[in-house]
């Protein structure tokens, strides 16, 4: 069984920075595509960005306007995402997700970390 495990959230300034990571275990990592993704409360949970398993393909959510980075460690089972001139309304739980999709790009197993708290306040 998979297991997705997040770290590096906490209270940050306005235009402050934060490195969120992600370990794997239970899977073969290079085979999923890696996510991250975030949610306030009474809201849906909504994609932040992307990473494709094979000649790793990025993509981002319009909100992160350049501000964020998602890269991915396959020898060490990690993604990262780098969050950059951090914003009030970046405050969220962000959630790490692994996605196996198949060759017809529909979803064939899905796992989900427990959350990360990120604050952006002064």
């Amino acid at each position: 069984q998979g297991k997705l495990v997040e770290s590096g959230g906490g209270l940050v300034q306005p235009g402050g920075s934060l490195r969120l990571s992600c370990v794997a275990s239970g899977i073969t990592f290079s085979i999923y595509r890696m996510g991250w993704y975030r949610q306030t409360p009474g809201n849906l949970r909504e994609l932040v960005a992307t990473i494709t398993s094979r000649s790793p393909t990025t993509t981002y959510a319009e909100f992160v306007e350049g501000r964020f980075t998602i890269s991915r460690d396959n020898a060490n089972n990690m993604v990262y995402l780098q969050m950059n001139s951090l914003k009030p309304d970046d405050t969220a739980v962000y959630f790490c997700n692994a996605d196996l999709v198949s060759d017809g790009g529909w979803i064939q197993n899905r796992y989900w970390g427990q959350g990360t708290q990120v604050t952006v306040s002064s």
